[in-house]
């Protein structure tokens, strides 16, 4: 029992010494200088989203991106845009095809506009995920007039019957 005690007892310092806050580029969240948002979208959770009916294939899927006004930038375009399932990410947008020419910026904010006929046509795999209840998803490269690129969360469309 002795022995036992003794053990706690060294031991203790040597925890308290190993529980330090470790934040560094892996432990914290890669935040922009300059936030990207989306106005007319709802959230719950992390990712905005707009709901569509698959009915109305034509018209618009609409996302607005904006920056803040008081950020000192402009957006100078929406340079490309990865479309697909929900599980698209980051490392999809440098390589993505979805827009043949950027879409230029507006000031402190840039619409982009698709619709599931021209989603669709992208790919086969695009075609297969455009049904009742599902959702497709959007990534964005943003350039900034001086040059810095963000890619901003995913936004996603619901789809309804």
């Amino acid at each position: 029992m002795k022995n036992i005690f003794l053990l706690m007892i060294l031991c203790f310092p040597i925890l308290l010494t190993s529980c330090k806050d470790d934040f560094g580029t892996f432990y914290e969240d890669n935040r922009p200088a300059v936030p990207v948002t989306f106005p007319g979208t709802t959230t719950y959770g992390f990712n905005p989203y707009i709901t569509k009916s698959i009915k109305d294939s034509t018209s618009a899927i609409e996302f607005t991106l904006s920056i803040p006004e008081n950020s000192g930038r402009t957006i100078k375009e929406i340079t490309r845009v990865s479309a697909g399932n929900s599980s698209i990410n980051a490392g999809s947008v440098a390589n993505a095809t979805y827009i043949a020419q950027p879409i230029a910026g507006n000031g402190t904010s840039v619409k982009f506009t698709t619709t599931l006929v021209e989603f669709k046509s992208k790919s086969a795999a695009n075609a297969r995920l455009v049904t009742a209840n599902g959702e497709i998803a959007f990534m964005f490269l943003v350039t900034l007039d001086n040059g810095e690129t963000i890619i901003p969360v995913q936004v996603r469309v619901r789809l309804t019957p």
